[in-house]
């Protein structure tokens, strides 16, 4: 984990509303949909704008803390907003400080585990503290780089 800056960034796609609790029992989990949807061959092709290929989730609307509710999106970069297609939203990323997690490895299994090391960074009282305000997960060929607000 290592402290840096992120640029401000929009991405369109699709949100759900969830907690880290629902998400632990597969009959009220809400994210595995929500990324079968985004994940689908051509999910974005019609989307304006695309700054790339990658994938995005931002989760945001923090309730409190993890253990509260939070939204995700999951969607692509745009340059502008563009003519929302049915059924998706924007979400502006603010630019701002961030620690910056790599995540390398098996998917989704190494993701699981980085979240989990930045939930004990949080509840040990780990400097920088967490913000709960806007976190960006970027997937790409290599992996997947984890942002989260300071």
């Amino acid at each position: 984990m290592n402290i840096t800056e992120r640029a401000e960034l929009v991405v369109v796609g699709f949100a759900v509303r969830t907690t880290n609790a629902d998400e632990m029992d597969p009959a009220r989990a809400r994210l595995p949909g929500l990324w079968r949807r985004a994940g689908a061959p051509g999910a974005f092709a019609h989307v304006p704008g695309r700054v790339d290929e990658n994938l995005y989730a931002v989760i945001n609307d923090y309730e409190s803390d993890h253990h509260g509710a939070y939204t995700q999106v999951v969607g692509t970069g745009v340059r502008t907003v563009p003519r929302l297609p049915e059924g998706m939203v924007a979400v502006r990323v603010p630019a701002g400080q961030v620690l910056q997690v790599e995540v390398r490895g098996q998917m989704p299994q190494a993701l699981a585990e980085s979240w989990q090391q930045v939930w004990k960074h949080t509840e040990s009282g780990g400097t920088p503290a967490r913000a709960f305000t806007t976190d960006l997960e970027v997937h790409h060929p290599g992996g997947v780089d984890l942002y989260i607000a300071v």
